[in-house]
């Protein structure tokens, strides 16, 4: 049973509503996005974002596509109407995107598309539809999470027969950057651990991140009772269930914060025993690849890769400790502890106990507790040109370590003054030139 339609906005004249915005009104969902296909699209979106208060501009101009971004997030969508509506829908994905509405109510579903809607089925129209846009499986998987629709048993198989042929060259790869879009869109939903799962299953992620299938079976004992791809899945579960408004490069940070481990896979030749050190760091590396192939802005590459270099960083046993952790990783906070406690809390093995993990939630407070206390570094005390002149140094990354120094000791407030500060230098140079003479 539907529930009830939500209202729809005033129709462009001649104006057809097409596709998702179709779908979800017949769900009774209310939509956020609309296309229109109009007679004239630059009239149309010019008129809508007048109507709206939005602003209208084009994004294919040779083919006349328009789009405008009105107040709430809402987007209106115009491309030409084409001759035949009812054959335009024909060619579409999915039978419930092979939906129109007509500004007279008129719903026209040529592939039978309300009838799968209410039995939550996603089918295909054509399999020749498919293999004309392969990005459409991607799609496939994400409308499973975002519907919560099961794909008919026919079109699953048409679905990896799909796959097969990206994975062995006979069909070509989509764009990077719509990959990514249906990925983002699939991560973004509070489901996201299960989408992850799905495009497994469908083969779809050794297409996305081959990277994440390499611990598949890499069992990790310990603190851990799943292998070390389930294990960044549950993580990424674990993040959702306490931030679902997490954005996207924290849950890559969560999904991926173990993707270096089955690179770095040592055995113990005597005791057996497995080790990933420097998995941190080599799974930060491999981050930035897999979210530089996907086309993510860098700011979210190094944001995202940051944190799976520090997610094993130790947490600290102590309140000036705690604050020690917060100057050094503020730009990662809150993110990294979300990360850490997502691991944590996807890990159960045997040597997990209820001890241990008071253990880290108290450690956990403490930091949160010193981040409070200081959710902005300190004022600086001296400059770059003031440290220089104190302690006779000319530029170079000596003059960088002072003023790291100073501003530390003024984050754990050992010092709270420009008189303050220099004493503390002269000392920390006094101690450095000692160390290095004894070395």
């Amino acid at each position: 049973m539907f529930r009830r339609r939500p209202p729809l906005p005033p129709f462009p004249p001649g104006g057809v509503l097409v596709g998702g915005a179709a779908r979800d009104w017949l769900r009774g969902v209310p939509a956020r996005d609309f296309d229109w296909a109009v007679p004239e699209p630059a009239g149309a979106a010019r008129a809508v974002a007048g109507a709206v208060g939005g602003v209208a501009f084009v994004v294919d101009e040779e083919r006349d596509y328009w789009r405008v971004h009105a107040p709430g997030g809402v987007q209106h969508d115009f491309v030409p109407l084409p001759v035949d509506v009812t054959a335009d829908l024909t060619r579409r994905d999915f039978t419930v995107n092979a939906v129109a509405l007509t500004a007279g109510g008129q719903v026209l579903d040529p592939a039978g598309g309300r009838r799968d809607l209410r039995a939550r089925r996603l089918r295909m129209v054509s399999e020749a539809n498919l293999r004309a846009d392969p990005l459409r499986v991607w799609r496939a998987a994400r409308f499973e999470v975002t519907l919560a629709f099961r794909l008919e048993p026919g079109t699953e198989v048409a679905v990896r027969r799909v796959v097969a042929d990206l994975a062995s060259g006979t069909l070509p790869l989509p764009a990077w950057e719509r990959v990514r879009d249906e990925v983002h869109a699939l991560l973004l939903h509070r489901d996201a651990a299960r989408g992850v799962l799905r495009l497994e299953e469908l083969g779809l992620l050794a297409l996305t991140v081959p990277e994440l299938r390499e611990g598949i079976g890499l069992v990790q004992g310990g603190f851990h009772h799943l292998d070390v791809f389930h294990h960044g899945v549950e993580a990424l579960h674990q993040l959702l269930a306490r931030r679902p408004d997490a954005p996207l490069p924290l849950r890559w940070g969560a999904l991926l914060h173990d993707v270096g481990k089955p690179r770095t896979l040592a055995r113990d030749p005597d005791s057996g025993r497995i080790s990933f050190h420097g998995h941190d760091k080599v799974g930060a590396a491999v981050t930035t690849q897999v979210l530089r192939r996907l086309k993510l802005p860098a700011d979210d590459v190094a944001h995202a890769a940051a944190l799976v270099g520090a997610h094993m960083v130790p947490l600290p046993a102590g309140e000036r400790e705690a604050r020690r952790f917060v100057h050094r990783r503020r730009a990662l906070l809150p993110d990294l502890l979300s990360v850490m406690l997502a691991d944590r809390e996807a890990a159960r093995g045997p040597s997990s106990s209820p001890a241990s993990r008071l253990a880290y939630a108290r450690a956990m407070d403490r930091v949160l507790t010193a981040l409070e206390e200081q959710p902005a570094p300190p004022r600086p005390l001296l400059d770059g040109r003031e440290v220089m002149a104190l302690l006779d140094l000319a530029p170079g990354p000596r003059v960088g370590e002072a003023v790291r120094a100073v501003a530390e000791a003024a984050a754990l407030g050992e010092v709270g003054t420009a008189d303050e500060a220099r004493a503390f230098l002269r000392d920390w140079a006094d101690r450095s030139a000692a160390e290095q003479s004894d070395g």
